[in-house]
């Protein structure tokens, strides 16, 4: 199937034969992504058995969670019907060139397979469970990196396998080291070992359900908080057992302002979507709770930073709070997926929705995620989608935590097929069975173009994305002209001629 073909039929013509024509509420379960999000409930790391605050039970192993194998748990996590599954060029990350330049500390030998001598017995055994066939190559170097307690700064494609690049080694060394005592202060305080940030709660809840994954069996507690939910919710997630942290940085500097939690125990510290999190946005809240908390400084602690972009200045500022760091790098910094196939078509912006959903007509499979610039514009087009009978959603900041939840189950489980999204679904999100990506509108920075067409093509699987492009878009043009040369794709000569 040719993503890219489009019906010659209007939009307004009834389509019959065709996925569209199906009602939106039916069972599209083939089209499906991963688990759905529905009512989560509590997202904390109670699932784990702990009992929280100052002075709470701890296992054999110095943390709060479960080491006990529960059966019905053990199905729920592991559950491989919805899971993102690698695809034919897989095998070819290992053709990815890796750059590692080096500290004061030499460099260990990359890991070829999973095994209990590379990851552990706990680890070895939930990866098993995982699928998890081989490490990709930011797995492979970043684990012994990490394991030898260097800081790291790692830049890998989207969809290549980040997020156990960084929480392996973490885990591996929070139990190779047990359990941190608390201080002897504060009653309901709560003391976690590592500490994950991540840009949005989409991410932050997606990281968590890795991790929950990972520490299966190992003791070791996660828990997750994120702003626009229910922050009771979130302290009795704490307070039942907290070792492994994942958060906004919004809500994470609310709960330390209450004196709910603390950083001083805080051995590993990680940032994922890196770059964004030291953005003008970010940065002062990273800064506080880095530099003006109670977090070890320093040597004290492991700090990891993991993205697909790193723009010299955010390295540069990224430094700040690392020390004598690995630099790893697979492929070059800051290039899209090759397993992408893009392509850009000139659209005037009066003309965005009917080509839209000419397009949208010649597709008849897999998920469609559209990426528009406003919140307002997300709303409308998702409505006009819907009464052209597109089955759409959306997905943008000003809607609650839980219609962004309801919104990615829907698509995920294909209920909703299109996604309509502003940049809040860019960056990490990994939703398995997106074929097409459509920048209607383009973004305004060539990082944001990469990390948004990296909702396609993860794992080794193909996808395909279209940009809509005319003269507005200017300031992004030269960069993209070079992207799509690089990645030797089709550049149409209009393209080059546009300022």
């Amino acid at each position: 199937m040719d993503s890219h073909t489009s019906s010659s039929a209007p939009p307004s013509q009834p389509r019959t034969n065709s996925r569209w024509s199906e009602p939106s509420g039916g069972d599209r379960g083939s089209y499906g992504g991963g688990g759905g999000g529905g009512d989560r409930g509590s997202y904390g790391g109670g699932y784990g058995g702990g009992y929280g605050g100052r002075g709470a039970r701890r296992n054999d192993r110095g943390f709060h969670g479960d080491l006990q194998p529960n059966s019905r748990l053990e199905r729920e996590l592991f559950d491989q019907t919805n899971a993102q599954r690698t695809g034919i060029n897989f095998d070819q990350y290992d053709d990815i060139p890796v750059e590692v330049s080096a500290g004061k500390n030499p460099v260990p030998e990359p890991i070829e397979v999973y095994t209990e001598e590379t990851i552990g017995a706990d680890l070895y055994r939930n990866t098993q469970l995982c699928n998890y066939v081989k490490p990709t190559p930011v797995q492979k170097y970043s684990i012994p990196i990490c394991r030898t307690g260097s800081d790291l700064m790692a830049c890998a494609q989207t969809g290549s396998g980040k997020t156990a690049g960084f929480l392996f080694p973490t885990i591996l060394t929070m139990l190779k080291n047990g359990g941190a005592l608390d201080p002897d202060n504060g009653r309901r305080k709560v003391f976690p070992t590592a500490l994950i940030m991540a840009p949005t709660r989409e991410l932050a809840i997606q990281i968590f359900d890795e991790a929950k994954k990972f520490t299966y069996c190992t003791g070791i507690a996660p828990v997750v908080i994120y702003g626009g939910a229910d922050v009771r919710q979130q302290l009795r997630d704490i307070e039942r057992g907290c070792d492994l942290l994942v958060a906004t940085p919004g809500r994470l500097v609310d709960l330390i302002e209450r004196g709910r939690l603390s950083m001083c125990n805080i051995a590993f510290l990680v940032l994922d979507e890196a770059d964004r999190m030291l953005d003008m946005g970010f940065e002062p809240q990273i800064r506080r709770i880095v530099e003006q908390e109670d977090m070890p400084a320093g040597a004290s602690r492991q700090t990891m930073m993991f993205s697909a972009t790193f723009p010299h200045e955010i390295q540069r500022l990224a430094s700040d709070f690392m020390n004598d760091y690995v630099f790893l790098t697979v492929g070059r910094v800051g290039s899209a997926c090759k397993d992408v196939t893009q392509s850009v078509e000139y659209v005037e912006n009066n003309d965005k929705l009917e080509t839209l959903m000419r397009f949208l007509s010649g597709i008849t499979e897999g998920l469609i995620l559209i990426f528009v610039e406003t919140k307002r514009s997300c709303d409308y087009i998702e409505d006009r989608l819907s009464c052209e009978g597109f089955p759409s959603t959306s997905i943008h900041g000003d809607r609650s935590q839980r219609e962004r939840e309801d919104a990615l189950a829907s698509f995920k489980c294909g209920r909703t097929p299109v996604l309509v999204a502003t940049d809040v679904a860019s960056r990490g999100l990994d939703i398995p069975n997106v074929t097409q990506v459509v920048n209607y509108d383009l973004p305004g920075n060539i990082d944001d173009y990469v990390h948004r067409i990296g909702r396609t093509g993860r794992v080794g699987n193909t996808g395909a994305a279209l940009s809509f492009v005319n003269e507005r878009n200017g300031n992004i043009i030269r960069e993209l002209h070079e992207l799509l040369q690089e990645n030797d794709q089709e550049c149409p000569d209009w393209l080059k001629d546009i300022r």
